[in-house]
C-alpha cells in the first residue's frame, strides 16, 4: 500500500470524514488544488515522528564525524551514490558539501524547517555543473579585463 494517499482538496470539503479516513491507511493525504501547489496532511503525532527521526540521525551523523574523522571519509566516498553530480567536485569541494550538507540537516531538525537543505544540494550541484563544463569553467576562471562597471545594486527582494 502506498505511503500517501491523494484525493483533491474539494474532496476534503465536501466529504470530510470519507476524505480524512484515507489518513487512517496511510501516512499521509495529498491534496490537489487547482491553482495552487498541492498540500500534503499528516497527523500531528506522524509528523513529531519524523521531525523527531531526522533530528536524531543528523545529530547522530555530527557527533560521528565529530568523534572520529573517519566518518567523514566514509560518507564522502559514498556521496556519488545519492549525489552522482559530486563525482565533478575536486576532493576539497566533496569534503566541504558533505560537512555542510550535514551541518544544514542537523540545523534544519533543530529549527523543524529543512527548507536550507535542499539550498545546500541545489548550489553544490550548480557548482559541479560548472566544474562539469571545461568551457564553462574557461569562461568563468578567466582573468577580468579590469573594467569597473561600478557598484552593484542589491538584489530586490520579493514581497
Amino acid at each position: 500500500m502506498p505511503i500517501t494517499a491523494e484525493a483533491n482538496l474539494s474532496d476534503l470539503l465536501n466529504k470530510p470524514r470519507a476524505t480524512l479516513r484515507l489518513l487512517e491507511d496511510h501516512r499521509e493525504l495529498r491534496l490537489h488544488r487547482r491553482d495552487a501547489e498541492d498540500l500534503v496532511l499528516t497527523t500531528a503525532e506522524r509528523a513529531e515522528q519524523d521531525k523527531a527521526a531526522l533530528s536524531t540521525m543528523s545529530r547522530l551523523f555530527n557527533e560521528m564525524m565529530r568523534r572520529d574523522p573517519a566518518v567523514l571519509t566514509m560518507a564522502i566516498n559514498v556521496l556519488p551514490a545519492v549525489f552522482p553530480w559530486v563525482r565533478h567536485l575536486r576532493e576539497e569541494g566533496r569534503k566541504e558539501f558533505a560537512a555542510e550538507w550535514l551541518d544544514a540537516l542537523s540545523a534544519g531538525a533543530a529549527m523543524g524547517n529543512n527548507a536550507a537543505v535542499e539550498v545546500v544540494v541545489a548550489e553544490w550541484r550548480s557548482t559541479a555543473e560548472i566544474y562539469a563544463d571545461p568551457e564553462l569553467f574557461a569562461r568563468l576562471t578567466r582573468p577580468l579585463d579590469g573594467t569597473d562597471y561600478g557598484p552593484v545594486p542589491p538584489p530586490e527582494v520579493p514581497e
